[in-house]
């Protein structure tokens, strides 16, 4: 039995969406028949004539669109801006008409996570207008429920819409988001999504 994959697909500036986006991966790699797809995509720039190498530096892959035909199932991540994902993720869905026109993802299942810099960052919204393009794709959103018992105690990141982290960048010890650790609820909900995503995704296939 050829093994499946699921698209981690995100977007990271400072590297806490980047963090969420393994922990998922996790999740997805613990359930048999399945594993995880890392990709990203590369930065946006104002200047017209900025471009970025075809290979990143570092961290996983840039997203072409045959990941998004070749996997089961998408878990995507991007950082708050204000209140919204970032123009990086939104430039690339953007460029996924042809896929919309095909129904390249109509029946897959799909999640959304995210991180902000502070509490009332725009987490929830951020994590709702993710949905939206998957939902014009007919993608089958998976949220995180309430049996989770984190997500009903959880004083940091963790919302019944998708994993989140809260960077508290208003704590004057940390510089960026990247020094700023995954909580323990934080940690468990990210992989307890991309279990349940594996699961559903395996359930719905053919």
């Amino acid at each position: 039995m050829n093994q499946k994959e699921i698209l981690v697909l995100y977007y990271s500036r400072s590297g806490a969406t980047q963090q969420l986006a393994r922990l998922i991966a996790e999740g997805i790699d613990s359930v048999s028949g399945v594993s995880a797809r890392i990709r990203t995509v590369p930065a946006v720039s104002t200047v017209c004539e900025a471009t970025k190498p075809s290979v990143p530096d570092q961290g996983a892959p840039y997203a072409e669109y045959r990941d998004l035909e070749e996997c089961i199932g998408l878990a995507l991540g991007s950082p708050t801006r204000f209140g919204n994902m970032a123009a990086a993720m939104k430039y690339f869905l953007d460029g996924t008409v042809g896929q919309w026109v095909n129904g390249t993802l109509s029946g897959k299942p799909a999640c959304v996570f995210t991180s902000s810099g502070s509490l009332h960052g725009g987490q929830e919204s951020t994590l709702l207008t993710m949905m939206l393009p998957l939902i014009h794709h007919g993608m089958l959103i998976v949220g995180l429920p309430y049996s989770e018992a984190d997500l009903r105690h959880t004083k940091t990141g963790g919302t019944p819409y998708g994993a989140s982290h809260i960077a508290h960048l208003d704590d004057q010890k940390y510089v960026s988001s990247d020094q700023v650790p995954i909580s323990g609820e934080e940690s468990r909900l990210a992989i307890a999504q991309g279990k349940r995503l594996a699961e559903i995704a395996l359930r719905l296939h053919k």
